[in-house]
């Protein structure tokens, strides 16, 4: 796959782009999903090498990326990675991150001004940091000033002072409310949403807590094709082999290994494409059951640009 042309396909009447900010080896894979055996990665490493594992330093690879989908005449975001210059203490690695979110999307032809529709899947400060930039003195301002955020409404409360910022655990969560929600909110830009959210007449959101309590899928259902935007669901393939595992920032354990199972069953039932937040590689699959659980089968193949 050539990085340097526009990472895209079309499913049914809408067409899907890939925006990847950056890819490479992020954590010890048996940290990032713990609940999975070594030897399950060394056991599947013919495939999982490069892409999404490193077998020298034992480090998952992952991407930090974000889907354009055009439907129905209107341009959507899904979600939207770290952001520029956050203050985050206790997330080292996005503490000060300094990345080129709005020039890649603009590299395939989308200026802030053109999106309609920002979608969270759930809020984690690499998923909601880009829905803002600062706007001076230490002020944010949204980064998609003729868009609607939606957002659920379970983490919103969870992470928002409702629930003072997630029951002041991490200071980190205090921080991304304050300058990556909040300021959509007095700006008047906020769809809160629970359950299921009809987008449009091929997209749809839906509720799978367990990530978050408010963590969400957005499926795609257009023409004969079928697509699901995962999320956090899945952080790495493995979990798809062993989707009882889940990773180490999964907030409810058994409720996220609940939702992840009900996902691929249906994705590997109706032919669902698979579409993780972070997975490396081509960063889609499609999935298949095997026995009890799972398989991956086919990865996605990007047209020409």
């Amino acid at each position: 796959m050539n990085s340097e042309s526009k990472q895209s396909l079309v499913l049914g009447d809408v067409e899907v782009i890939r925006v990847v900010e950056w890819q490479g080896a992020f954590a010890p894979a048996v940290a990032l999903v713990p609940e999975a055996a070594a030897e399950v990665w060394k056991d599947n490493e013919d495939w999982l090498a490069p892409d999404h594992w490193e077998p020298d330093s034992g480090r998952a690879v992952v991407a930090l990326q974000t889907w354009v989908l055009r439907s129905g005449g209107r341009t959507i975001v899904v979600d939207t990675g770290v952001g520029n210059g956050r203050e985050r203490p206790t997330s080292p690695q996005f503490h000060h991150w300094q990345g080129d979110f709005l020039g890649g999307l603009e590299r395939v032809g989308v200026r802030p001004e053109d999106v309609d529709l920002v979608v969270n899947t759930h809020v984690h400060g690499d998923h909601v940091g880009g829905n803002t930039v600062a706007a001076g003195a230490g002020e944010w301002m949204p980064a998609f000033p003729n868009a609607q955020y939606l957002i659920p409404a379970a983490d919103d409360f969870h992470f928002g002072p409702g629930n003072a910022y997630g029951n002041g655990l991490r200071d980190d969560d205090r921080l991304i409310y304050e300058d990556s929600v909040a300021p959509l909110h007095r700006a008047g830009q906020v769809l809160l949403w629970e359950g299921a959210h009809r987008i449009d007449e091929h997209l749809t959101l839906e509720s799978a807590p367990g990530h978050t309590p408010g963590s969400s899928v957005l499926r795609l259902a257009s023409g004969g094709d079928r697509a699901v935007f995962v999320g956090d669901l899945l952080h790495s393939p493995v979990q798809i082999l062993e989707p009882s595992c889940n990773s180490c920032f999964c907030m409810d354990a058994a409720q996220a290994a609940a939702s992840r199972r009900r996902i691929l069953e249906r994705a590997s039932d109706t032919r669902e494409l698979v579409i993780p937040a972070h997975f490396g590689g081509t960063g889609a699959v499609e999935v298949r059951r095997s026995g009890a659980g799972f398989a991956l089968d086919r990865w996605a193949a990007y047209g020409p640009e």
